[in-house]
């Protein structure tokens, strides 16, 4: 097909040219206009007609003599991707739609399936800008505001930028080093193939108030865990995120690393550059793709924490007694989603949004930013 359509493109402009200077010789030649096709496949005459087109060229090209064997096969296509079409749908597009419905409807009983009509208070109940009636009467819900949004963007905020960073310093160092360089990336990746409830309890011992961490700094007693504030639970439990979350960031960024051609550094090794800055002006531009998918996933990751917080604060998620002070947007969703489903349903689209928001502000940066 390459090779036609290149023959095909040489005889136009050959044929262009030799018109030309028939109407250069004779201005009372009559010129032909170029037809304009419909883009698709002709059955008849066995053609493909493609419209080739820019915003400064604007020219129709018909290819004939040539099967459009993808056009005739469709149906086989759809034949292979029917099961795992059937499975998104069922999985992924039906629990989406179903949790918006629920997020818009008032008392929904999760058991029966049924509801009181639709409203939009629960938003309104989440973010205590109204009360909900409870069997007491009237009460606020506070902790979804007071807690579960400001931990969780405390908990991507925080997370996110220091685990790429060391993820990436990590690489670099790897990369560069020739021994033991596969021993060294099975142990790095370890905690992503690990348990994260198994790595939370392990983090619960060392932070215990007679833990290691306390023996190493000589804080006797000093608890992390239970009977603090929330600043203070954030140190072990943004420590045990970042630490579970690296693994796959040095396996794709070492990968990235890998298939960077060698001639740039060789060429600033001859300008004697330093490391820092073949670091930040050779490699961490031509690993641009891969810290932006990075970046996605993570952000979208940090959103839904949850395991970590049920591994290191139990199924309370707290550590003051009543008040939820650990809670994060997905904790209340599956703590919520049997007793109160309309508000959980709510949250979880609250939760959509911000992280479709959070998607597309980096899709628009990763157009000035990302070189591929």
């Amino acid at each position: 097909m390459g090779t036609e359509l290149l023959s095909f493109l040489k005889r136009k402009k050959r044929d262009k040219a030799n018109l030309a200077s028939k109407v250069e010789r004779n201005p009372l030649v009559e010129v032909e206009t170029v037809p304009i096709y419909e883009p698709g496949y002709y059955e008849d005459d066995k053609s493909i007609v493609r419209l080739v087109s820019n915003k400064k060229i604007k020219k129709p090209y018909k290819v004939t003599g040539i099967d459009d064997v993808a056009s005739k096969n469709n149906w086989k296509a759809w034949l292979y991707l029917a099961p795992v079409i059937v499975l998104v749908v069922i999985f992924l597009l039906y629990p989406l739609i179903n949790t918006i419905f629920i997020a818009f409807t008032k008392n929904y009983n999760y058991a029966a399936g049924t509801h009181e009509g639709f409203t939009l208070e629960n938003f309104g109940v989440i973010l205590h800008i109204i009360p909900y009636r409870s069997a007491d009467g009237e009460a606020w819900m506070d902790f979804f505001v007071k807690y579960a949004i400001p931990n969780t963007f405390i908990i991507t905020i925080v997370t996110v930028p220091v685990s790429l960073v060391l993820a990436l310093i990590i690489s670099v160092a790897l990369n560069s080093i020739k021994a033991f360089q596969k021993a060294l990336q099975t142990v790095f990746f370890l905690p992503y193939v690990t348990n994260a409830v198994a790595i939370g309890m392990v983090f619960a011992v060392l932070f215990d108030d007679q833990g290691l961490i306390n023996w190493l700094f000589h804080l006797d007693g000093f608890h992390w865990l239970y009977q603090v504030d929330t600043s203070i639970a954030m140190v072990p439990l943004c420590l045990f995120i970042v630490w579970n979350s690296m693994p796959f960031k040095i396996l794709i960024l070492l990968s990235g690393l890998q298939g960077v051609d060698k001639q740039y550094y060789q060429a600033a090794q001859i300008d004697a550059a330093p490391k820092w800055k073949v670091l930040l002006k050779i490699t961490v531009p031509l690993l641009s793709p891969q810290i932006f998918y990075l970046m996605i996933t993570s952000f979208i990751g940090a959103f839904k924490e949850y395991n970590s917080i049920v591994a290191l604060f139990g199924k309370a998620g707290e550590t003051l007694a009543g008040q939820k002070n650990m809670y994060t947007i997905v904790f209340y969703v599956y703590d919520n989603i049997s007793s109160q489903t309309s508000y959980a349903a709510a949250a979880a689209v609250f939760l959509f949004v911000v992280i479709l928001i959070f998607t597309f502000i980096q899709f628009w940066v990763s157009n000035k930013r990302v070189h591929y």
